[in-house]
């Protein structure tokens, strides 16, 4: 469906591509640009280059057209199915392995493999996600949860939506936390300074993450992290915004201190009712191995 989005200009200035791109964090912005040179962006309506300087007034209308969808194919790549019935089914996702198909990444994805050992999948988030309700980033393992038809899909959504879905997570970061428990709640938007990456920033979304210490170490603690929210990288962002980045992690962390494949993040346990029969169900998944190794040389230094 085409989204259609207009701005009128209040005291700002600069580049019209670098406006947009804070008005429209979920785009890049060589998307934005993009759309610019496709006159897809109006000023005042008449096209504009990337380079034009808005100035206060100016009328700006942006046309999003509808995404092209990528036609994701069955691949016969192994993944652990913890669990399967009629209506769900949860996978306990490798580190390394993206969850659904994008541009300039059409294969070897968690979904490419679901359409080729699962018969049936929800159609709710299109040809690029059947069945996935909710993702976790490439290089974090462990467990999610994938709908079968649309009832399950929108009742595990609604469960995610209202929290009475559970996730937790295991972690290792750097530094001793001195706190056994505590609740990190700052807002989560886009990075204004690098837009791969997201921020605490002032007008971002409304973000909780809850941690409970496991172990501390000379130069690490382990912890364990419940999701009140689900936004993009949130735990990384909230542990990068309270001084203990997460050990591994190649967009937030320090520079590379450990071996390993990306961050040290694991969604060990997951929890929710069933859509159908109402049960509610619980499921745990251990440690990689690089995890388990890797916590063990740390108990050794």
């Amino acid at each position: 469906m085409t989204e259609k989005y207009t701005y009128t200009i209040q005291n700002e200035n600069g580049r019209l591509d670098k406006y947009l791109n804070d008005q429209l964090p979920d785009y890049s912005r060589s998307q934005i640009q993009q759309w610019i040179k496709e006159e897809q962006v109006q000023v005042n309506e008449e096209s504009a280059k990337s380079n034009y300087k808005v100035q206060t007034g100016d009328k700006i209308t942006v046309t999003v057209p509808e995404p092209v969808e990528i036609d994701a194919q069955p691949e016969d790549i192994d993944i652990d199915i913890v669990y399967e019935d009629e209506d769900v089914v949860v996978i306990n996702k490798a580190q390394g392995m993206v969850v659904h198909p994008s541009i300039g990444h059409h294969s070897d994805t968690l979904v490419n493999a679901l359409l080729y050992h699962v018969k049936d999948l929800s159609g709710i988030n299109g040809k690029i996600r059947p069945g996935i309700v909710h993702r976790i980033d490439k290089d974090t393992s462990g467990l999610l949860m994938v709908a079968k038809n649309d009832k399950a899909h929108e009742s595990l959504a609604s469960q995610l939506q209202d929290k009475t879905a559970r996730r937790e997570y295991i972690a290792l970061v750097h530094k001793v936390i001195p706190n056994d428990k505590g609740t990190i709640d700052a807002p989560i938007g886009r990075d204004p300074k690098n837009r791969k990456k997201f921020a605490v920033v002032e007008n971002g979304k409304p973000s909780i993450t809850h941690f409970e210490v496991i172990e501390r170490f000379k130069e690490y603690t382990l912890l364990r992290l419940q999701l009140e929210t689900g936004r993009t990288h949130q735990i990384r962002v909230h542990l990068d915004y309270i001084g203990h980045r997460m050990a591994g992690d190649p967009l937030y962390g320090p520079r590379k201190t450990l071996d390993g494949n990306g961050q040290y993040l694991h969604a060990a346990a997951l929890s929710f009712v069933h859509p159908t029969t109402g049960e509610r169900l619980s499921f745990e998944a251990p440690l990689p191995e690089i995890f388990k190794e890797t916590l063990e040389y740390v108990k050794q230094r």
